[in-house]
């Protein structure tokens, strides 16, 4: 029997977490166990969590100062469980500033304990000491960005394994039928607007957006304007997009938002993983992104990334124009847009990029969750 203590923090290593049980149980069978931290996925994997992972969705530096005891506690508790149960294996999922100080308890109650780490830390593009001390306790680290792991042996970390962005599962979804093809090529096109999932994203750029699809409008003639958001956003979208002069078809369900990925012929987003999900469906675009003052003093000293762009990065060339902080404003972001909605070399470079991703992210191999799994076996049979 072997016992596998899991602990994922956020929605997003939830989803990873639960894949990784799944397939380690399709090997196993009833040969194992978990025990740790989740979410609701991982819970329909069996996983009884040890509390709520909402209790640890805390944003904001005032916010995080108020509830450090509970956090500082809640980290002990973690790993005294590891440490009393005596897994056979230890895998974080993401969540670094709670999974890592767990492992770095854990590691020195207990060394004998192998430690995987899922989703490697952007070392890469800041705090790149990170990646020497993680060598003292993460044994192995496994990545979703196929330049993971050579940016992580040039750092000093620790051994990593490049096993696909868990988009990958859903190239399905993204990639077009005959059908969305032809109506990418119909007019009025469809411009996709992501302007964010954040109440402040929505603020300073919303404002920005509508400006640009103004002038849009006004030279490229009618647009059909998609803007998929949350539900609980919706009204603030709602009460934001009503002074634009183009209209605008708000989406919250998923299926909405799948079809709109399918069938767009460009984009204006937000910088962030959208970009590489807007990549993969083959959806050329100009990404955007503004913050505040001192949160770009800050970026500017510690940042060290040649793009903020998923998509550039994965490429390894800037091929999606980006806007960032004074060069997102609706003049420069209009005239950009103008060149990715018509059919002319600015778009046909996009295009081009987008097909090297199959081969750069290792589209057609085995899912993220298998290979992930892969990592986890061979490091329980070394333990």
């Amino acid at each position: 029997m072997k016992r596998v203590f899991i602990i994922a923090t956020e929605a997003s290593g939830d989803h990873l977490g639960a894949g990784v049980m799944e397939s380690l149980q399709s090997r196993l069978g009833g040969e194992v166990t978990f025990a740790g931290l989740g979410g609701g996925e991982m819970a329909k994997q069996g996983l009884a969590t040890m509390f709520p992972i909402d209790e640890l969705s805390i944003i904001g530096i005032s916010a995080i100062l108020k509830n450090l005891p509970a956090l500082l506690a809640r980290i002990r508790q973690v790993a005294d469980a590891v440490i009393a149960q005596k897994p056979d294996i230890l895998v974080l999922v993401d969540g670094p500033e709670f999974t890592h100080r767990v492992a770095k308890r854990v590691r020195r109650a207990a060394p004998h304990i192998p430690i995987v780490d899922y989703v490697a830390p952007t070392v890469w593009a800041w705090r790149p000491w990170r990646a020497r001390s993680m060598r003292r306790y993460v044994d192995h680290v496994m990545a979703v960005l196929p330049f993971e792991p050579k940016a992580l042996k040039e750092l000093g970390g620790p051994p990593t394994s490049y096993v696909g962005h868990p988009l990958l599962e859903r190239l399905g979804e993204l990639r077009p039928s005959s059908a969305d093809l032809e109506r990418r090529r119909a007019s009025p096109p469809l411009l996709l607007v992501l302007p964010g999932s954040r109440r402040g994203e929505l603020r300073r750029l919303m404002p920005v957006f509508g400006e640009t699809l103004n002038r849009v409008s006004r030279s490229f003639g009618p647009l059909e304007v998609v803007l998929p958001t949350l539900p609980h956003l919706r009204p603030m979208v709602e009460e934001m997009s009503a002074s634009w002069t183009v209209p605008v078809r708000i989406v919250e369900d998923v299926e909405s938002r799948r079809q709109a990925f399918r069938q767009a012929r460009a984009a204006l987003v937000k910088s962030g993983t959208v970009t590489l999900e807007l990549a993969l469906a083959g959806v050329p675009m100009v990404a955007a992104y503004q913050v505040a003052l001192i949160e770009e003093a800050i970026a500017h000293l510690l940042v060290n990334a040649p793009s903020a762009i998923l998509a550039n990065l994965v490429l390894g060339e800037n091929v999606v124009p980006e806007f960032l902080q004074r060069r997102c404003n609706p003049r420069q972001l209009s005239a950009t847009l103008l060149t990715v909605l018509d059919d002319g070399p600015a778009r046909q470079a996009q295009l081009d990029a987008f097909t090297r991703l199959d081969a750069v992210m290792e589209t057609g191999s085995r899912t993220p969750r298998e290979r992930a799994a892969d990592v986890v076996m061979a490091a329980l049979r070394a333990g």
